[in-house]
């Protein structure tokens, strides 16, 4: 929940920040106008809304990253041209396997913090929610099939404007960040959007729609998601039951607050300096970093208790975000040389730097000669600077592994859990699973003594693996459900499983057993979604 917070912050600032950009529209009133109109729709609609006006902004923010991308490949002079001036520049370093870790960008902290962001995509409150709200199981699985490659080619999309806009302000000889035409990095996309389609109406419009359809869809996404979160674990468990007119209220309140902290840490995020990127990075890898080895430790290490899954998260946070912290204040850290910037010869410059009136006048009214920026060589941090030094993408994997470590030692402080305490069915083997095709004399040791195989709880409760395979065995995590008729009662265990018999298998097994069932009863047995007579609610050790 705290990280997707943060997160709908920096979707807040972000458009904000490019439209003050493109019309010189102050960022504050644009960040309260989004927050507020994706309050509403979200707060009226629920999650029915969400999703279908994330259709429409998904069509909308599309069209528009196409038409940059076309456009843009066009004016450079075709898409080899395009490739082959980023090339040459420096811009597509794809294999730096550099290993020291203070470099900004190499191919191993980028993949480590690319593995750390698709992970947490599966345990995003906002995918949580998605999957739960689909009718089978093999349907959540074809929504993660579609999103997940779905996400990848945004972000390569992204990264393809990036090149894009190096190419093009190349081929027109102005860097606008050089020539202080534009204030920070952020605004050089918008800055393009308005050169490159000044004579085309329209277009800068359909940019701005696009860059806050991307933006109300995260929000609005995160406002509903966080919604039901706190009435589903924080309001329900600890109220009476309610009315449904009070509880949508509640659901109803809660996106407005948490509204209103989105608009809170947009504003905080505004006093941050450098990249959009790397503010989003080290914010979401500080508290996302913690959480995945978190969720980790639930499925993978059997012997952490509640105490170690504990302190494994808050010191994962503490620590990544001290390092954090001191890289945003230390003033003796070395940072990566930045690349050459584009040509500026070019360019008009003003002695009076505003990023909107710059958007209303030629780039080519003068020829300006500018002299290579000069570098002076940084001194080597020493002490906690070296530690403050690392890249920003290496924070997700320091939580990650910190929490994994940490928790483990403080379950083997406070008594782990031991294997006959653990429960399998919340349980998953890394050598099984991954080492599939090794010996089962390799993958035993693997195992530590734990037991993973979870139709031993079956045959423990007299369940076979064809009730399994058939669908007749259903599991409710924390459900304890009780289904009787008049004259018959029938208990289901504390988790919730039950089989689902067909009228003649329950006549069968009634007068085998000799037992008194009468065929009405059968009916009531077979149709058990409809016929809860008691549900309830129980808090199992292993669940985090």
């Amino acid at each position: 929940m705290l990280d997707y917070v943060m997160y709908m912050g920096i979707v807040l600032f972000g458009p904000a920040l490019a439209l003050e950009a493109v019309t010189g529209f102050p960022m504050p009133y644009s960040i309260l106008i989004v927050a507020v109109a994706s309050v509403i729709y979200t707060s009226i609609g629920g999650l029915k809304a969400v999703i279908w006006t994330d259709v429409f902004q998904f069509t909308v923010m599309f069209t528009g990253i196409f038409a940059v991308i076309i456009k843009g490949t066009i004016h450079v002079g075709g898409i080899s041209k395009t490739w082959n001036i980023a090339n040459e520049n420096g811009r597509l370093n794809w294999f730096n396997f550099e290993f020291d870790p203070r470099t900004r960008h190499t191919f191993w902290n980028l993949f480590g913090s690319s593995l750390i962001r698709g992970l947490l995509f599966s345990f995003n409150q906002s995918s949580v929610q998605r999957i739960s709200s689909t009718p089978t199981v093999s349907a959540a699985k074809k929504v993660m099939y579609l999103s997940a490659p779905g996400f990848v080619i945004t972000i390569f999309m992204g990264v393809v404007e990036g090149i894009i806009a190096y190419s093009y302000y190349h081929t027109i000889r102005c860097d606008p960040l050089e020539s202080k035409g534009i204030r920070n990095s952020n605004q050089i996309i918008p800055a393009m959007i308005m050169s490159m389609f000044e004579d085309i109406p329209g277009m800068p419009g359909l940019f701005i729609a696009s860059l806050f359809s991307a933006s109300l869809s995260t929000l609005s996404s995160g406002l509903s998601s966080i919604s039901a979160q706190m009435w589903q674990d924080f309001v329900r468990p600890h109220t009476k039951p309610m009315s449904e007119f009070r509880a949508t209220l509640i659901a109803k309140l809660t996106v407005v607050v948490f509204g209103c902290i989105a608009v809170a840490v947009a504003f905080l995020v505004s006093t941050f300096g450098g990249t959009l990127i790397q503010i989003t990075g080290t914010i979401n890898y500080a508290i996302g970093g913690p959480l995945l080895g978190l969720y980790f430790l639930g499925c993978f290490c059997p012997w952490v208790n509640a105490k170690g899954a504990i302190f494994s998260c808050v010191s994962g946070m503490a620590i990544v975000g001290w390092i954090a912290a001191g890289m945003t204040v230390s003033k003796g850290i070395k940072k990566t040389a930045p690349l050459p910037p584009a040509p500026t010869d070019m360019c008009f410059q003003s002695s009076v730097v505003n990023s909107s009136e710059w958007m209303t006048t030629s780039m080519f009214s003068a020829n300006v000669t500018t002299y290579p920026s000069v570098f002076v060589k940084h001194m080597e941090p020493q002490g906690l600077d070296q530690l403050y030094s690392i890249s920003y993408t290496l924070l997700g994997v320091i939580g990650f592994l910190n929490s994994v470590i940490t928790g483990t030692i403080a379950s083997f402080i406070t008594g782990r859990t031991k294997p006959e305490e653990s429960d399998p069915r919340y349980l998953i083997s890394l050598s099984d699973e991954f080492l599939f095709f090794l010996p089962e004399w390799f993958r035993k040791p693997l195992r530590f003594g734990y037991n993973y195989d979870r139709m031993m709880v079956y045959k423990e409760k007299e369940f076979s693996e064809i009730d399994l395979k058939q669908g007749k065995i259903r599991n409710f995590a924390n459900v304890s459900i009780v289904v009787s008729s008049e004259e018959n009662h029938k208990g289901i265990n504390s988790v919730g499983e039950f089989i689902v018999d067909e009228p003649e298998e329950l006549l069968l097994r009634s007068q085998t057993d000799g037992n008194n069932v009468s065929p009405s009863s059968a009916p009531l047995l077979q149709g058990v979604g409809s016929m809860y007579e008691e549900q309830e609610t129980t808090d199992r050790a292993g669940t985090l």
